[in-house]
């Protein structure tokens, strides 16, 4: 479909309250799919100051653009919904994408790529109570643990929190957590070796006051043999994340490959991935997304 920004923003200008009016008309359904699964395409990177992709250091930022690739990857059979900040969910709502869809809020973005405040990842996106007044689905949030900075421990404590303000509404909270480190010029990397995401798990599977509603969103490891091991650390459901795969097809190839391994185990009940599919080497958006779901 064509987004047309000027009935947008007349939209956004004139009739602002026709964004909970489209929410509370939405059509939900089961965060799993009748197959037991789940396809979710991510869009929440521009909120974080994340606009690469594809090799491309300004590649989200053309709003009209980026929400035509959504709405193109949620018109594709097996996509089950869509993980994103509030300003593009309020867009896919105004396009009427949602319908029958599954919608998670992305919940802390305060954490700026290459901030020197980056891991003291503030809750600045949805809340618990925005995501249950909206009826969206889910929310989801992001752990990034370095030992030797403080801030990780401010985003832990708020983590926790947020686990208990989402269980006690009863709604699913996928955390995404990593064991990251700065390098020599003092930007954060993760640490995918299969020690550190073993150990991630287990720090995340214990935040809160109950793990009930809570989900996990984790990389597949540098060695895919490693995941069977690492997926054992928690019986907590698990969803894959695709994070950012390098702009050649045969990078891509090998992010599917590593993919289609892991989602044979046990907790893992599917994908969330985002500019991978977005904004595919070929530039074929619902080829990348047909591939993803045949994964499932």
């Amino acid at each position: 479909m064509t987004v047309d920004v000027c009935e947008l923003v007349r939209i956004r200008s004139h009739r602002p309250e026709a964004i909970a009016e489209a929410a509370a008309r939405r059509t939900r359904r089961p965060l799993l799919n009748p197959n037991g699964r789940l396809m979710i395409v991510a869009a929440d990177h521009p909120a974080r100051g994340a606009l690469s992709a594809g090799g491309r250091s300004m590649a989200m930022a053309n709003r009209a653009d980026l929400l035509e690739r959504l709405c193109l990857a949620l018109s594709r059979p097996g996509v089950d919904g869509v993980l994103a900040t509030a300003d593009i969910l309020d867009d896919l709502l105004l396009l009427g994408a949602l319908d029958g869809k599954v919608v998670l809020g992305s919940m802390n973005r305060g954490g700026l790529q290459g901030a020197g405040f980056e891991l003291d990842d503030r809750f600045t996106g949805h809340r618990p109570e925005d995501i249950e007044r909206l009826g969206f689905d889910a929310g989801k949030l992001l752990l990034r643990i370095d030992y030797d900075d403080p801030g990780s421990l401010t985003t832990m404590e708020s983590t926790a929190r947020a686990i208990d303000a989402m269980a006690a509404r009863r709604l699913p909270v996928f955390v995404e957590p990593f064991i990251s480190r700065r390098d020599a010029q003092g930007r954060l990397r993760n640490d995918l070796s299969a020690e550190a995401v073993t150990k991630s798990i287990a720090i995340a599977s214990g935040l809160g006051g109950t793990s009930a509603y809570t989900w996990l969103k984790v990389p597949v490891t540098d060695n895919p043999d490693d995941m069977a091991e690492v997926m054992a650390t928690s019986t907590l459901p698990a969803v894959l994340l695709g994070g950012e795969v390098g702009g050649s097809a045969e990078e891509q190839a090998g992010a599917y490959e590593k993919w289609r391994g892991a989602l044979h185990l046990p907790t893992v009940r599917g994908l969330v991935v985002g500019r991978s599919l977005l904004y595919p080497a070929d530039g074929d958006v619902a080829a990348a997304v047909d591939t993803a779901v045949g994964l499932l």
